[in-house]
């Protein structure tokens, strides 16, 4: 959980070191939690629940009432952070409405860091490979490879002598398709020996790619 003070703000950037419930502390810094990962919030309240949190220097007038809480804070912190890498939520009225007037009131969020999905997708010899992600996220590749290691894949209707090679692979697949698809929202390639040239004449080939959408990095 993260306890931030009206006036400052809750960022929360991503870390692969967190996959559960994260129980922090804090009242005036921000925080950068997460690497790596997206964030799920699992629950947000706006108010004050005890007289010690983000109490010093209050009046204590500002500190007696505990049964303080915004009910829409859970799904607004949702909507503005769910499936992101990074996050800035500003704890103040101008967000969360003002659930006790006269009393301070503070933030507290509890959330994990949730690996990013793979995506994987293909395109037999003479096709082309499609890769996109959603708005405000773009392409990461993890591996390419297009040539043949297994007699299923793409064998529909090819001679047998064109599929009996699993030992095809074209050393340059990874790195051509990072260079081409890396940091856009889409990307498409063709698999074909034009692009990757021909390991292994006489194969019908095929490309594999596996990808993540990840979120755009800070500050692009």
């Amino acid at each position: 959980q993260l306890f931030i003070c009206p006036l400052f703000y809750l960022s929360l950037p991503f870390s692969s070191l967190l996959v559960q419930i994260t129980t922090l502390f804090f009242c005036k810094y921000r925080v950068h939690l997460c690497l790596g990962q997206v964030l799920h919030i699992d629950s947000a309240d706006y108010g004050r629940s005890d007289r010690t949190t983000c109490s010093q220097g209050r009046p204590s007038e500002q500190l007696q009432n505990v049964n303080c809480a915004s009910s829409t804070a859970t799904d607004l912190v949702a909507e503005m952070c769910d499936g992101k890498s990074h996050c800035s939520v500003e704890a103040s009225n101008s967000v969360f409405g003002d659930p006790c007037f006269g009393t301070y009131k503070y933030l507290q969020v509890s959330y994990c860091c949730k690996p990013i999905p793979i995506v994987r997708t293909g395109a037999c010899e003479g096709h082309t490979a499609d890769l996109s992600c959603d708005s405000g996220k773009v392409i990461r590749i993890h591996r390419a490879d297009y040539g043949r290691s297994d007699r299923t894949i793409c064998s529909q209707g090819r001679p047998s002598q064109q599929v009996q090679n699993v030992n095809c692979a074209a050393s340059t697949a990874n790195d051509h398709v990072a260079q081409m698809c890396n940091g856009k929202s889409l990307c498409s390639v063709s698999a074909s020996n034009s692009v990757f040239g021909d390991p292994c004449g006489g194969t019908y080939k095929y490309l594999l790619v596996s990808y993540s959408c990840e979120p755009i990095p800070f500050g692009e």
